[in-house]
């Protein structure tokens, strides 16, 4: 185990710094020893009811501070922390603990009756967890007297499953290693500058690598502290980052932000970092947060396989529309390119480095499939590399539209139709079209009392872009489908359009 492992930030600022403040809920605030000691005992209750280092812990929960403790607990005692989405019905719940096969499952008590139907045919056993210290499981750790010991645990051992979105077939187990959260958090810290004195507002969920890993494993390696709000709210937030450093958070929270007249210069004066993930940034979104509060917003890329990839310097242009240069320690290339009419190479991302996790959980040909002979991990996003190494995503290889036998990259004919006037923002997919195989087709939100026509919207992208790009179709929506990160789901808009050429 590393003198500083994924747990030993905790623990160390527990015996250097006693009372440097770690953790806070807006009703709470923990120290590093509070938040050590609170995780030995929640790690006491973990072994009580029977887990030992490497199996699973399935978290069911909404978010709280008792959670990210649990998730403490787990990395204490070298458990294996598997957090579900409470979104997920109880059939997906039945998929992901019949793969994951965790010895416990805390569920949040008005969701006991399903999943404990769902562990019972996985002879899982269930504690229930609420957000207010409440639940049985709760009670099992009130009862505890003696934090556990910190165990002896490997670099190399599993920390979390944690499954990907499934926009393609089954979810997969992504096996994310202690190694995996150290190297990406301490490449983080220094490239953002991290230190004791930020204080971060979380918003975000922690059944996520934004979340979870991400936002705490950064501000704990760095020896700063969290302020957790259960939920996102923009006038809420505003309030919270007058007395904070940083924040981390997707598009959506940023055009939610702008769209509330308390975001001022004024109100996130103190603020030296917002970091923006999981989804796109729009190029519009940036200029505008930028204009409004002298702050620019700094993008990064990353994935649940690989943690965060590249990001935009801390110091150095932050490019709106580009996700920046790979992290210290992450070797990132282009394959299979082929030249865009601007030149420009457009191909693969793979990526190698010490973020990449470890495979597939119980799929070794999956792994197999998504890495090079020479170690590199096929991301399946396609991308473009400028003259200054700066990274941009063009889109997802499976999103490509191959139209009358052309390829048509969604990324570009997207950037133009979000510079129409009136128009929000705009998803491009392909749906079957019974002359060219696709049909490129686009949905695009417009902004409140516009009235935009779709002829006059064919007319313009004409003119800007060549007609095998331009989109035979643009509905008009009044919101695109997103997942719980924000991320726009096109196989969800692919499905419901599937039928529109069909005579």
């Amino acid at each position: 185990m590393s003198p500083l492992d994924a747990y030993g930030w905790i623990a160390s600022l527990a015996r250097s710094d006693p009372s440097r403040p770690c953790l806070s809920d807006g009703v709470r605030r923990l120290s590093y020893a509070e938040v050590d000691r609170a995780a030995g005992l929640h790690g006491a209750a973990l072994a009580r009811l029977g887990v030992r280092p490497g199996d699973r812990v399935a978290l069911y929960v909404d978010k709280s501070l008792e959670a990210v403790l649990v998730y403490l607990a787990c990395l204490r005692i070298g458990a294996v922390i598997v957090p579900l989405n409470t979104a997920y019905t109880a059939a997906e719940l039945e998929y992901f603990l019949s793969d994951s096969e965790p010895c416990l499952l805390l569920a949040r008590p008005e969701g006991a009756m399903e999943v404990t139907f769902a562990a019972h045919t996985r002879r899982t056993h269930v504690e229930t967890l609420g957000t207010r210290g409440d639940g049985t499981y709760a009670a099992q750790v009130a009862a505890e007297t003696a934090p556990v010991p910190v165990a002896a645990v490997s670099d190399a051992a599993l920390a979390s499953l944690l499954y990907t979105s499934g926009t393609t077939g089954r979810s997969k187990g992504a096996m994310i290693t202690r190694a995996n959260l150290l190297a990406n958090a301490q490449a983080l810290v220094a490239t953002w500058h991290m230190g004791a004195r930020d204080t971060l507002v979380h918003v975000l969920p922690l059944f996520h690598i934004h979340g979870l890993f991400l936002s705490l494993n950064v501000l704990f390696a760095a020896g700063g502290s969290v302020r957790l709000l259960q939920r996102f709210d923009p006038t809420e937030t505003i309030t919270q980052l007058a007395t904070a450093s940083v924040f981390m958070g997707v598009p959506t929270h940023y055009t939610r932000l702008l769209a509330c007249p308390a975001l001022t210069r004024e109100a996130v004066a103190s603020m030296r970092l917002f970091v923006s993930g999981s989804a796109p940034l729009l190029a519009e979104t940036h200029r505008e947060f930028e204009t409004r509060t002298g702050k620019a917003i700094l993008e990064r890329y990353g994935m649940t396989e690989t943690l965060v990839n590249t990001t935009n310097p801390y110091a150095g242009p932050r490019k709106p529309g580009s996700v920046g240069l790979p992290l210290p320690g992450v070797e990132l290339r282009i394959t299979d390119a082929v030249r865009a009419e601007d030149g420009s190479e457009v191909g693969m991302i793979e990526i190698r480095g010490p973020n990449v996790c470890a495979g597939y959980w119980r799929a070794p040909e999956k792994t197999a499939t998504d890495r090079t002979e020479d170690g590199f991990f096929r991301t399946g996003d396609l991308g473009t590399l400028d003259a200054d190494g700066y990274v941009s995503i063009v889109g997802r290889t499976k999103d490509v539209v191959i139209s009358g036998g052309f390829n048509v990259y969604p990324k570009e004919v997207e950037l133009e139709l979000d510079a129409l006037p009136g128009v929000v923002e705009s998803a491009v997919f392909g749906v079957p079209h019974p002359d060219l195989g696709e049909g490129v087709t686009a949905a695009v939100t417009v902004k409140p009392g516009t009235a935009l026509d779709e002829t006059a919207l064919v007319r313009a992208l004409r003119a800007r872009l060549a007609a095998y790009k331009v989109p035979k179709r643009i509905l008009v929506v009044e919101e695109l489908p997103r997942n719980s990160m924000g991320k726009v789901q096109k196989n969800r808009l692919r499905e419901d359009h599937r039928d529109l050429y069909r005579s």
